[in-house]
């Protein structure tokens, strides 16, 4: 059944968790990410978590840095980008991907798997990846709603292949006027990029004036 409401979410608990149980349907997963709330699933028998955590990684683009390594290599031309070539088997490779750092095994279940891919197929959900000589490297999916771009997961076959499909993702959407990238939680890779953490007031506010926005941005 439809979510047709979330809690509000000063109820959530320390850690952001907000509320247990609902279904992955396109429409839950819009009224989630319209109102800055996420789906992380738990490994077992436990019930679907939605989160919206009290701080928020957030890459702004006007403080986004590039290394110089990447930047040689963004402007050798060697590298070639699509987007929404291939959905179903960039989620797949990011649920797949065993080169997380302190991570085990993967929140993207096949339940989760399947709902993107409808999100995708409703045209909420979209993906980019990164190719040399025909070869992929690296991908990358998240969720956009007006000027919102929600980053969800990304993954590489090859040294930098998600950071290269990072800096074309981000110029992408600073030619379309987009201004930041939610990043849900901080990692050391996005704050080696400038991401920040910002309080949950702030972020929800900046999600509502985004979400506003009558924009398809692919």
């Amino acid at each position: 059944m439809v979510i047709r409401a979330f809690p509000d979410v000063s109820l959530t608990d320390e850690s952001g968790l907000l509320a247990a149980g609902g279904d992955l349907d396109v429409e839950s997963l819009l009224l989630a990410y319209r109102n800055g709330i996420f789906p992380w699933p738990v490994a077992g028998d436990y019930p679907l978590l939605w989160f919206c955590p009290p701080k928020r990684a957030v890459l702004f683009f006007d403080r986004f840095h590039v290394p110089r390594r990447l930047k040689k290599k963004l402007r050798s031309g060697r590298y070639d980008f699509r987007i929404n070539a291939s959905f179903a088997s960039v989620i797949s490779r990011c649920a797949e991907a065993n080169n997380r750092k302190g991570e085990k095994g993967t929140w993207i279940t096949p339940e989760m798997i399947s709902a993107y891919v409808a999100l995708h197929e409703a045209g909420y959900c979209h993906c980019i990846e990164c190719l040399l000589e025909a070869k992929t490297l690296g991908g990358l999916y998240g969720v956009a709603i007006g000027k919102m771009f929600a980053g969800e997961s990304m993954y590489y076959l090859e040294t930098d292949g998600s950071k290269l499909c990072l800096c074309f993702l981000v110029d992408y959407l600073q030619q379309r006027g987009v201004n930041w990238l939610d990043c849900q939680q901080m990692t050391p890779l996005l704050a080696s990029f400038g991401a920040e953490e910002v309080e949950r007031e702030l972020f929800l506010a900046m999600v509502h004036e985004a979400v506003s926005e009558e924009l398809k941005l692919f």
